[in-house]
């Protein structure tokens, strides 16, 4: 099940998503404005902490304009707890039909994670047609990438690489042609979360939104 027209439109014309790993229930909503004070209104709150689902609440509640998706949703119950929190999208780290079918079933708009050709190929079977490549890094960065167009330029897919993006290389992730944004935690170091570095994360999102729209295609 794709995204549905909003958070997807706001996908691509970000060009940029921040995974934010979020440890302190009280950072959830400063990160937002910061993220936001940086021109970027779409971010993930991955659910590798209990807190996420209240980080989501709180952002939805105080930080209107920000779009707000779910990350690292590993389980049907997990999907559950997001779409309560408020959060507008999914996305995973892997493919799991199970997981897939059961965002699909309750039109919650979800983005698998997929690592392989026949992982792509169950996807889009299931109109998965925007897909999360992870570890893009760890796979071979843009030659994986490149490697993938001959079989699938030719399909809807569109990806959003994440596992490894940072500033220096985002630019050649951006201006490759089956990709729609493309994402990573380097925007919202918990350090500089948890010393108040707002400021910092705000500069950084403006140079990475920078790097983003001038890799327009």
């Amino acid at each position: 099940m794709n995204p549905s027209p909003e958070p997807l439109a706001r996908l691509a014309e970000n060009r940029l998503l921040s995974a934010a790993v979020i440890t302190e229930v009280d950072h959830a909503v400063p990160l937002a404005n910061a993220l936001l004070a940086g021109g970027l209104d779409i971010m993930e709150v991955t659910f590798r902490h209990p807190h996420a689902a209240e980080c989501i609440r709180r952002i939805r509640a105080e930080v209107p304009d920000m779009q707000v998706g779910a990350g690292t949703l590993l389980s049907t119950a997990q999907i559950d707890e997001a779409r309560s929190a408020g959060a507008t999208f999914g996305l995973s780290p892997g493919f799991n039909p199970t997981v897939v079918e059961a965002a699909a079933s309750d039109a919650f708009p979800f983005i698998p994670g997929v690592a392989t050709p026949g992982e792509i190929e169950q996807a889009l079977e299931r109109g998965c047609e925007t897909v999360k490549v992870f570890p893009i890094h760890a796979l071979g960065g843009v030659a994986f990438l490149n490697a993938l167009v001959g079989p699938y330029r030719h399909t809807p897919l569109r990806i959003v690489p994440l596992g490894g993006i940072n500033e220096q290389d985002l630019a050649s992730y951006i201006s490759h042609s089956l990709v729609v944004a493309a994402g990573g935690s380097w925007l919202t170091d918990p350090n500089l979360a948890t010393t108040g570095q707002w400021e910092q994360i705000t500069a950084m999102t403006r140079r990475a939104r920078t790097i983003a729209q001038a890799g327009r295609s």
